[in-house]
């Protein structure tokens, strides 16, 4: 779907325009891996990697090696040593889009390029506000929405993997528990690649003149209609009923028992207050900010693709 607001920013390719992209690139993932990686009701399968994320990361491969040069060239204009910085990539969209499952094909694909076989994969749940201070702020219910994450601390993060620091930790968020999990952190440890994956990582609101998008090197926003992506939602939040809901654990446990009727109107229901509306309000108009529109059918399948011209 063409950006109508900024139709001269992108080169727009139909899907099969973008597959013929791909060149030689070989097919390096199999149908059991590809199981592993494809999230809840996700319907993806090797065509779909082949003519949407192949000719993706070749591009990618392309965008790391001209970075890295220009470092190198940096550095020996400086009279410096090239400190090793990773390549970040931001991947936006909506919840239930499939941006998930798109980051961590997109991380398996990129691992097996010689030139950056280390590729690790943060998501911003994990900076989110705990549940104790989201209560006591009085915004539990707007969770997912831009003042419910610690984006100090996001920006932090960022900042120091950006500087060459050894070594940065995030924390870890439990979608079980619903609540970020005290006293656990992930390490990333100087990456050739971070996949940073979130609903707002395209965001401009910020306190200060820093943004997250500001240590971004590329970024990918996952399109589609909202109409489809409430479809998916509700598909999702029946198949979570059916089974992590029903883990004594869940923060949800309370919805595994409604009959198909009640799931389906409760679905509705968090889409209208919650999701639905942060897409309208937050997600969707950071959309032109992304280096790569990717959009979705009805079907879960890419439809086209857009690229932003340098």
């Amino acid at each position: 779907m063409i950006d109508t607001q900024n139709p001269d920013r992108y080169l727009a390719f139909s899907r099969d325009e973008w597959a013929e992209l791909r060149a030689a690139t070989p097919l390096t993932i199999r149908e059991r891996e590809l199981e592993m990686l494809r999230g809840i009701n996700d319907k993806i399968d090797l065509d779909e990697v082949a003519a949407v994320y192949l000719p993706l990361t070749r591009l990618i491969n392309l965008y790391v090696s001209a970075t890295q040069n220009l470092h190198k060239v940096s550095a020996t204009f400086l009279g410096t040593m090239a400190p090793k910085v990773p390549y970040v990539i931001g991947i936006a969209g909506s919840v239930a889009v499939g941006k998930s499952t798109f980051a961590r094909i997109l991380q398996s694909l990129l691992t097996r390029w010689p030139d950056h076989p280390r590729v690790d994969l943060i998501t911003t749940d994990g900076f989110l506000f705990p549940n104790a201070v989201l209560d006591d702020r009085g915004i539990m219910n707007r969770k997912g929405f831009p003042e419910s994450y610690d984006t100090k601390a996001l920006l932090k993060f960022l900042r120091d993997l950006k500087s060459g620091t050894a070594e940065v930790t995030a924390p870890v968020y439990s979608h079980v528990v619903y609540d970020i999990v005290d006293g656990e952190n992930i390490s990333v440890c100087q990456p050739d690649i971070l996949i940073l994956e979130g609903l707002n990582v395209l965001q401009v609101g910020s306190e200060s003149n820093e943004f997250v998008s500001d240590y971004f090197d590329f970024s990918i926003y996952i399109d589609a209609d909202e109409e489809h992506i409430e479809q998916w939602y509700i598909e999702r939040f029946q198949t979570l009923r059916e089974t992590v809901f029903r883990d004594p654990n869940s923060f949800f446990q309370n919805y595994a028992h409604l009959s198909d009727e009640e799931a389906v109107a409760t679905a509705r229901a968090i889409w209208r207050e919650i999701n639905g509306k942060n897409l309208v309000e937050n997600i969707e108009p950071t959309k032109s900010r992304a280096s790569l529109l990717v959009h979705k059918g009805a079907d879960h399948r890419v439809t086209d693709v857009q690229l932003r011209r340098l």
